[in-house]
């Protein structure tokens, strides 16, 4: 591995030195720390309730404003936008994106105060597998990759390699490095974590009878061989007890992971997904280890924002689309343009819906053949909760410095990530942080109703709550704290729907028409699965007779 550059060098000294310059916040009494919470400014935030609402109670208006286009795109998150992509670059036909929210971008949305930018939702991609060239081929035409060495392997833009410090885990009142538990853990649970490690090694370059990796990413590229394809039946939890690795500090890293990349606990993630989330991955690249990941203050937004550029003149924002139908050989799409409230309709030769399948289920209603033809209720979604802060500064605590990723050993939250971090002015004035926590402790209907129905006074205190385990002066440094729900946030991979039929059927296109893209067809909700879903129902349509 070649040695990193003198830049990334002065960095990760610069930070750590940071780190022991920071200094730590008195503790204040209870009323103080109300007192403070109320002078806080902050407001709960989301995807657009009222349209949600509409769609819900149903709008049967017929419009009279009619226009013809050769494709349209309905959804505007990474899939859709990919898609887009995908036919500009590779066919002349004309097309035409409908997005709800008045931005593209899906739950990579994005926020920005006067000293940074910020993620609300996705925030980071691994190193992609060197066998997704289409992927690799995007991420070079962004300046993401710079150019690739004598081997083939590709060279990363520093600047969007996370920068060092990277992670730490707040455990037994102490900084530790990494997020595998280590600091104060006992020697027999430490055997278990190195075994469990040794299998992830193992499994990640196991091959089915087929020669396929058993775990891919995509994970359509996966091997069908039944012998790994069936771990979709247990749950992670089980397969652990199965492996009789039974460390609490094992369960709750791997409950950690899971809980980050799929919203659900090992108890309801299947285990063939959690034993993706360590096996899947096999980058190589010129100028990085592979284990890590490309960032921006923004998240993945900034990705996003590349993909929309390649389709903007092509993109209507606001517009609410509540009826997909056929007509005379055409597909119908009606619409409501929230700006002007005014209804319009589409008729297009070819459709690719890149919404979640919760959303189909009513947009489709007037197909029932295609509706028939799948159980889209079999689909589930984790509701999530995502807060970001600024801080007049981060308190310190004992140990490792601040990281771009900061967790608590314990906390059923996801700890938060610094979203300065990939500045390089070395002392902002003021510093930001974001916070995440998916509800994945009761079944998502409830926990979803419990996200509707909270305040944003509730949802505020339990923010300070959970990051005063590591940080108990923190409400003192505070001066913004906004929230944002995602009732929907990710797809969950519970056990039997990876490689069950109900996902299958979901996926197939409908009558040369009507094409599928989301990364709820994937069942693992991350942006190496969002584009794949895009470049695939772009080829499909491509392919098909009516192209």
């Amino acid at each position: 591995m070649p040695k990193q550059s003198g830049r990334r060098d002065f960095l990760r000294k610069s930070m750590a030195a940071l780190g022991g310059l920071a200094v730590s916040g008195g503790g204040l009494a209870a009323c103080a720390n109300k007192a403070q919470a109320q002078q806080m400014q902050g407001q709960l935030l989301g995807p657009s309730f009222k349209a949600g609402h509409l769609l819900r109670k149903g709008i049967t208006v017929e419009p009279t404003e009619v226009e013809e286009q050769e494709v349209v795109i309905v959804g505007g998150g990474a899939s859709g936008l990919a898609a887009a992509r995908w036919l500009k670059k590779h066919s002349a036909k004309k097309i035409l994106l409908l997005e709800l929210e008045s931005e593209t971008g899906g739950n990579a949305a994005a926020g920005k105060n006067g000293h940074t930018a910020y993620p609300w939702g996705a925030h980071y991609l691994p190193l992609p597998n060197n066998s997704f060239t289409e992927l690799l081929e995007f991420l070079q035409e962004t300046n993401v990759i710079t150019g690739f060495d004598g081997e083939g392997l590709p060279n990363y833009n520093e600047y969007y390699l996370c920068f060092d410090p990277e992670e730490r885990l707040y455990i037994h009142n102490y900084w530790q490095e990494g997020l595998v538990p280590h600091w104060g853990v006992p020697e027999a649970d430490q055997q278990q974590i190195a075994r469990f490690q040794q299998l992830m090694e193992e499994l990640k370059q196991a091959q089915g009878k087929d020669g396929k990796f058993a775990f891919d990413i995509p994970l359509g590229h996966s091997s069908a061989d039944v012998q790994y394809r069936d771990l979709d039946k247990l749950t992670m939890l089980e397969w652990l007890q199965q492996q009789e690795l039974t460390s609490e500090y094992l369960h709750w890293y791997v409950d950690y992971c899971c809980r980050d990349d799929f919203g659900s606990s090992i108890a309801h993630t299947s285990a063939w997904a959690g034993i993706h989330y360590f096996a899947a991955r096999k980058a190589r690249a010129a100028n990085s280890e592979s284990h890590r990941v490309l960032t921006w203050p923004e998240g993945n937004n900034w990705l996003v924002q590349r993909l929309r550029e390649s389709c903007a003149d092509s993109i209507r924002t606001n517009a609410m689309v509540y009826r997909v139908g056929e007509q005379e050989g055409k597909v119908v799409i009606d619409y409501m343009d929230l700006r002007t409230q005014q209804y319009k309709r589409l008729l297009a030769k070819q459709c690719v819906m890149a919404t979640p399948q919760f959303v189909n289920q009513r947009l489709l209603s007037a197909l029932p053949a295609l509706l028939d033809s799948r159980n889209l209720r079999k689909f589930n979604y984790a509701p999530w909760l995502v807060a970001n802060l600024t801080l007049k500064d981060v308190p310190r605590s004992k140990g490792f410095g601040l990281s771009w990723d900061n967790v608590i050993y314990g906390s059923k939250s996801l700890g938060y990530v610094y979203a300065n971090h990939q500045q390089v002015a070395l002392f902002p004035e003021k510093k930001t942080i974001t916070f995440y926590h998916a509800l994945a402790d009761e079944a998502p209907a409830a926990a979803r109703g419990k996200a509707y129905g909270s305040s944003y006074d509730t949802w505020k205190e339990f923010v300070l709550q959970e990051l005063e385990k590591a940080h108990p002066s923190l409400r003192e440094q505070v001066e913004q704290l906004d929230v944002w729900v995602w009732g929907h946030g990710m797809i969950r991979p519970t056990p039997g729907f990876i490689w069950g039929q109900d996902r299958e059927m979901a996926n197939m296109p409908y009558a040369d028409k009507v094409y599928f893209a989301h990364t709820d067809l994937s069942g693992i909700s991350v942006f190496e699965e969002a584009f794949y879903q895009g470049v695939t129902a772009a080829r499909q349509l491509l392919s098909s007779k009516l192209a």
